[in-house]
């Protein structure tokens, strides 16, 4: 492994990655890295939609056009069965939140000091790749979920009707409203927690595994050597991981923007 495996203990070096490159302090610091590199996995998304969408062509279509045009397909479709209403805006969202999650979960599977000793290259302490393994990233993108919600049920119910949702419901009665109130507002806000929490914890875990089995490698004998089996099993197994986690991130939104867009009356 890097350099920097071998300077620190087995603990201290699991603490160093684990630490943001992080301006400002308490409540109000910024993860700098975080924020980078989303911005990035952003970048990257556009640069390789926008190269696709410029070269389309009606003939024999090249690789890459091929895979676009499947994931564009198939995230329709799942939008076209889960959500009843107009898709003009659902299914880009949809598309852009598969594909930008899923870049964000790739990075866990750049080896571990990589990008780190990268960094110290260029006299940075302290780099972590995986944006989402930070739970201010992940929750960022359910907050924009959570306001979504808001829209589309104002958008089909109106803004009477909201209120009344989330006063009237599930007792239609006006004494109740306090009741109704307490309750709803704890069902909206439990969708965009709970999402940002699952897609959270699992990168959080599968980065620390990467970390723990980086650890072995400064081991002697029989344990460094287990190092590069159990490496390369968990980044195959990863790979389904951030490809589930970007699919559950998407699949959720599809689903609670459909249930906010429902017009159905209680």
């Amino acid at each position: 492994m890097a350099d920097l495996s071998s300077e620190l203990t087995g603990t201290s070096y699991i603490q160093h990655h684990l630490q943001f490159l992080t301006t400002g302090d308490s409540f109000w610091s910024v993860h700098l890295d975080s924020i980078f590199f989303s911005v990035v996995s952003g970048l990257i998304f556009l640069a390789v939609f926008r190269s696709v969408a410029k070269k389309a062509t009606d003939g024999v279509p090249g690789k890459l056009q091929c895979f676009v045009e499947m994931i564009v397909e198939w995230v329709d479709g799942i939008v076209r069965e889960n959500f009843h209403g107009p898709r003009l805006m659902v299914a880009p969202l949809a598309i852009t939140i598969f594909c930008w999650v899923f870049i964000m979960n790739a990075f866990d599977l750049v080896p571990v000091d990589y990008l780190p000793e990268t960094a110290k290259m260029l006299g940075i302490d302290y780099l972590r790749a995986v944006p989402t393994a930070d739970i201010s990233i992940t929750l960022s993108l359910s907050i924009g979920v959570f306001f979504l919600i808001i829209l589309y049920t104002i958008k089909s119910k109106g803004f009477g009707g909201f209120v009344k949702e989330y006063t009237l419901h599930p007792f239609n009665h006006p004494l109740l409203i306090p009741v109704n109130l307490v309750l709803e507002t704890v069902t909206l806000l439990a969708k965009p927690i709970s999402l940002g929490f699952r897609l959270f914890g699992n990168m959080y875990a599968g980065e620390l595994i990467f970390i723990l089995i980086a650890v072995m490698y400064g081991a002697n004998g029989l344990i460094a050597a287990l190092g590069v089996p159990l490496h390369l099993v968990w980044a195959i197994f990863h790979i389904l991981v951030i490809t589930l986690q970007a699919f559950i991130f998407m699949m959720l939104t599809v689903v609670y923007l459909s249930m906010a867009y429902n017009k159905t009356e209680h």
